[in-house]
């Protein structure tokens, strides 16, 4: 538990740094924070009942990239300042370290391995983000088309 929870707030202020990065202030600071909070803890809740590390990644970036949507509204804000923020701290970075660290090192087999698992992440995170922003855009057409009719 005591792990968990310094795994969550390492994500709170890996979100909170790349926020002061990208110059992210005011509310959409707070809020930018909270999803990175929301992502990382929700990836090790998931964690407890998924034991596939690319269907966390999925289901986390569909979640956050909802969030992100629905923060982009209230907030009057692009979505991609709430996603790229409260994605940071689920960027395969280590994964892709040990890909390359084994293909210098010549064991191709590991590199193989660990490479095929680095690019699973990865494409997990980016379908994730694209199943949802498609289901947005397919809601709010949906939502257009009943108040042409109307």
């Amino acid at each position: 538990m005591k792990e968990a929870l310094i795994q969550i707030i390492s994500g709170f202020v890996g979100t909170v740094g790349f926020a002061i990065i990208v110059n992210i202030r005011g509310k959409r600071f707070l809020f930018t924070a909270l999803g990175g909070l929301g992502a990382w803890a929700l990836y090790l809740l998931l964690g407890l009942v998924l034991p596939g590390e690319p269907i966390r990644y999925f289901l986390v970036a569909l979640v956050i990239c909802i969030y992100s949507e629905i923060m982009a509204r209230v907030l009057k804000t692009p979505t991609s300042t709430f996603l790229t923020t409260a994605l940071i701290s689920l960027v395969p970075g280590g994964s892709l370290y040990y890909t390359m660290s084994h293909a210098l090192m010549g064991d191709y087999s590991s590199f193989f391995t660990r490479g095929i698992h680095t690019l699973k992440l990865a494409s997990a995170l980016a379908l994730g983000i694209i199943v949802a922003m498609s289901a947005v855009k397919l809601i709010r057409r949906i939502g257009a088309r009943r108040k042409e009719k109307q």
